[in-house]
């Protein structure tokens, strides 16, 4: 009996965990690996906790800057990365909120260190990422216009009737060429899954 693929998921904690122990050996591309890895979380993350961007931003550098200097503390044994560095995203942010120099929108210190963390975690964020680089490949081999068109309907959330009005075309050919196009996009990603 052949042996189940392991999910996406799974294989991205692996990459995680394998990166952050070649961090703590001195390994600057880990941490490059582990930045593209765990940004979105962990920003969202300093945000949620000091209600500023520029703020979130300086304290995602500190997280990424201490962990270049610490990575040799994190043991496997007693979390996941993912959930260690959130720990050391949080950390950072109230550390920040305790300087007292934050502006408006942070929450109260005594609020900080509970606040509940409901974005995805990394793993699958890099897996989303791999899609989604995989669906603008696809869509930058359509046509200059398909690709418009379809950027606008599902990214910009325009209405079909919107961009047929836009283009001076009827609605139903608007549909035909949203249609054909998602059609070739569809093969494009079933290509790429399948190679």
């Amino acid at each position: 009996m052949a042996a189940r693929p392991r999910p996406a998921s799974d294989e991205a904690r692996e990459a995680l965990r394998d990166a952050m122990a070649r961090l703590a050996t001195g390994d600057q591309a880990a941490l490059e690996e582990i930045y593209r890895a765990t940004r979105v979380k962990l920003f969202g993350i300093c945000l949620r906790i000091l209600g500023d961007r520029k703020e979130a931003e300086d304290a995602l550098q500190d997280v990424y800057v201490n962990l270049w200097q610490r990575a040799d503390r994190y043991d496997p044994t007693r979390a996941s990365p993912i959930a260690w560095l959130a720990a050391f995203a949080r950390n950072r942010a109230i550390d920040r909120l305790r300087t007292g120099k934050v502006r408006g929108g942070a929450v109260p210190v005594e609020e900080a260190a509970p606040l509940a963390d409901e974005t995805p975690l990394a793993d699958m964020l890099m897996v989303d990422a791999e899609q989604a680089a995989q669906i603008h490949k696809c869509l930058g081999a359509l046509d200059a216009r398909t690709q418009g068109h379809i950027r606008a309907a599902f990214f910009d959330g325009q209405t079909y009737a919107q961009l047929a009005e836009a283009a001076d075309v009827p609605l139903g050919t608007m549909k035909s060429w949203i249609r054909r196009g998602l059609q070739r996009l569809r093969a494009c990603l079933e290509a790429s899954e399948a190679a």
